[in-house]
């Protein structure tokens, strides 16, 4: 009974949640993509990350709740949240 809780609670969580993907400029001519929002109880951080520089061949790392990823991946990260973690392409925010 509790895994039927439990799945509940996830699909009610990612129906609620607001995800923001952004780019920042680091020193140089460097860009970040910084995604943020995105629970960390339900999903495991260093494995999305691990998963995302895997896909996309990049660097990336976990700081402050946030997902950091080196280079421009905004769309491509778009993406995959929603078609591999099934969160909601209308919760997903892209900041240009």
């Amino acid at each position: 009974m509790s895994d039927i809780l439990e799945e509940l609670y996830k699909s009610v969580q990612q129906e609620q949640e607001i995800v923001k993907i952004r780019l920042e400029k680091r020193r140089g001519s460097r860009y970040v993509t910084v995604i943020e929002g995105v629970d960390e109880k339900l999903y495991d951080h260093r494995e999305i990350v691990s998963f995302f520089k895997n896909k996309l061949a990049c660097g990336g790392t976990v700081k402050n709740g946030k997902i950091e990823l080196q280079g421009d991946h905004r769309y491509k990260v778009r993406d995959m949240l929603v078609n591999l973690i099934g969160i909601s392409p209308t919760n997903i925010i892209v900041e240009e």
